[in-house]
């Protein structure tokens, strides 16, 4: 049920001052985590604290970037959306550099190394299988791009609803957990895609009943 019946806008103002703080934020955490791991301020073991802010954060982002669309219509207001293209690319930039900070500081750009490291740890796959698509929802994330793939970029940018539970896939195996902190992760993830999986049990259910309609018709 709507909160307002009236939608409520931003000002240009305001709108472009949030962008700013979330920008602030985004990039200056980010620039901060590699700055202290350089200058020896994140423990005994920087690069695993890196690996796992980055990786986190990159979650955080996914888990906000699909909030948006509820709140939008919860509100109703179309201003979380104007928001939805910014956060998304950070989700991207964060999973990137968590990948980057595993290549260039856990195994040391040794690519010979990195065969044994996905035998070994399988759920490598698994999140370079959500990096790839983050980056191609990404690099298809502006405008024209939009307007020239028409209702092909609907689909493709549906994959987000995929991207979530291979991320948290990849962060409770590399935990080696699904209990304690992923669980959290996990019924944040459920609550935020139930809607979507309900209408595409309505959807599924429509179908079915078309094609049984059909059949029955020529019969």
């Amino acid at each position: 049920m709507p909160l307002r019946k009236k939608p409520f806008r931003h000002s240009v103002w305001q709108r472009r001052s949030l962008k700013g703080l979330i920008h602030l934020f985004a990039l200056g955490y980010i620039a901060w985590l590699f700055f202290a791991g350089v200058t020896d301020q994140l423990g005994p073991d920087p690069v695993n604290t890196l690996i796992n802010e980055t990786g986190t954060w990159a979650i955080h982002f996914l888990l906000l970037t699909l909030t948006l669309s509820p709140l939008a219509k919860w509100l109703p207001s179309p201003e979380p959306m104007q928001f939805r293209r910014m956060i998304g690319v950070y989700t991207f930039v964060y999973a990137f550099a968590h990948l980057l900070t595993y290549i260039v500081f856990e195994i040391q750009l040794d690519m010979a190394l990195v065969a044994s490291e996905i035998v070994s740890r399988p759920y490598i796959i698994v999140g370079m299988a959500a990096l790839l698509l983050l980056f191609a929802l990404t690099a298809t994330s502006f405008k024209r791009i939009q307007r020239n793939m028409g209702k092909k970029w609907q689909k493709l940018h549906n994959s987000i609803y995929l991207i979530l539970p291979l991320a948290l896939l990849h962060f409770s195996w590399s935990q080696k957990t699904f209990w304690q902190e992923p669980v959290w992760y996990w019924m944040i993830g459920l609550i935020l895609m139930s809607p979507r999986m309900k209408q595409w049990y309505v959807t599924y259910q429509k179908k079915s009943q078309k094609k049984s309609r059909d059949k029955n018709a020529v019969a």
